[in-house]
């Protein structure tokens, strides 16, 4: 069956109750959720409402023969919930927007919704509303709403020199299962990491500095907060959390594991600053992730790489002209 066949209002009828049946179709932060114009939603006394959007489009983001529809389905939520995290906020509903061409298998569609459901249920994210639309190529775009204890918002411009630099998980790994599916090895099947009780929990935190979710790679995302903050860094090459064989790994496809690393993207992991003297062990388990300490906030403008080789200082060129994923 082709999205043709089963039509518009059959599509969005399957949405509804899928929703339903799975118990993500409310909460008590839903006063409205699918069905009406506009959903409404009724954050609790002292929050602030937090947005974000992400698009996941085809030939863009992927291709079908590299990921399935369920995957991407539940990719597209997760970004947008990493966006949440990385605010510090509590998710309180979602929309999705589907665009496809009419002769999409049905089987794709669906399990693109069967993705985002999966996700909404795991993180307790209602799926409030959303729309679907002919196009040329699938795109699905999510837009997740959340909500964050008034003033405590996690943010870009707020690391201070003097301020550790800390990340969540480890980098690097997302990029390498891209690359491995560039070259027909393997669909790609590692999905971001949930780290909104992080999230949350580093909002929490005395002396707490910024914060940005690692999408785009180490590199560009460590300078968006830098720029914000005004300030500079210094980062230690050795510290950079990698996956066991992730070198091996690397070498046999010939790529390089620190320019995927640096600049691979894809990660979803928090990168943060942070005053005082907890030990990354400690926060690990107040944050529910494992985190490791990899540099210093800086007065001096700019970003330092120290404890590079002699081949590694001749590859940084092209990392740095990389600079992360770029759109235009």
């Amino acid at each position: 069956m082709r999205l043709r066949d089963l039509g518009e209002f059959g599509l969005i009828a399957r949405i509804a109750r899928a929703a339903s049946r799975a118990g993500v179709a409310g909460s008590r932060d839903v006063v409205l959720g699918i069905g009406d114009d506009a959903a409404i939603l009724r954050p609790r006394a002292g929050e602030d409402v937090v947005v974000t959007t992400d698009a996941l489009v085809e030939g863009a983001h992927f291709t079908w023969p590299t990921q399935d529809a369920r995957t991407l389905g539940r990719r597209a939520l997760l970004v947008n919930l990493s966006d949440l995290s990385a605010m510090g906020a509590r998710p309180i509903g979602c929309t999705i927007a589907l665009a496809a061409p009419p002769s999409l298998e049905a089987d794709r569609a669906l399990g693109l919704l069967r993705g985002v459901i999966d996700v909404a249920r795991e993180a307790a994210c209602p799926l409030v509303g959303g729309n679907v639309a002919r196009a040329t190529e699938t795109s699905i775009t999510v837009t997740a709403l959340g909500a964050v204890r008034r003033g405590r918002a996690l943010r870009r411009d707020a690391a201070r020199p003097g301020d550790r630099i800390l990340v969540t998980g480890q980098l690097g790994v997302a990029a390498l299962a891209v690359a491995r599916a560039r070259r027909g090895r393997a669909r790609v099947k590692r999905l971001p990491p949930l780290r909104l009780g992080a999230g949350r929990a580093l909002a929490a935190l005395p002396g707490r500095g910024a914060c940005i979710d690692v999408s785009d790679g180490l590199l560009a995302d460590l300078g968006h907060l830098l720029e914000a903050s005004g300030v500079g860094a210094s980062i230690d090459v050795r510290a950079l959390p990698l996956a066991r064989g992730f070198a091996p790994a690397c070498a046999r496809l010939g790529v390089d594991p620190l320019a995927l690393a640096l600049a691979g993207g894809e990660d979803y992991e928090l990168l943060f600053t942070l005053r005082g003297r907890t030990p990354a062990r400690g926060l690990a388990g107040r944050l529910g992730a494992p985190v490791t300490e990899i540099g210093r906030i800086e007065a001096r403008r700019g970003l330092r790489l120290l404890g590079l080789s002699p081949e590694q200082e001749r590859g940084l060129v092209r990392i740095r002209a990389a600079g992360g994923w770029r759109h235009f």
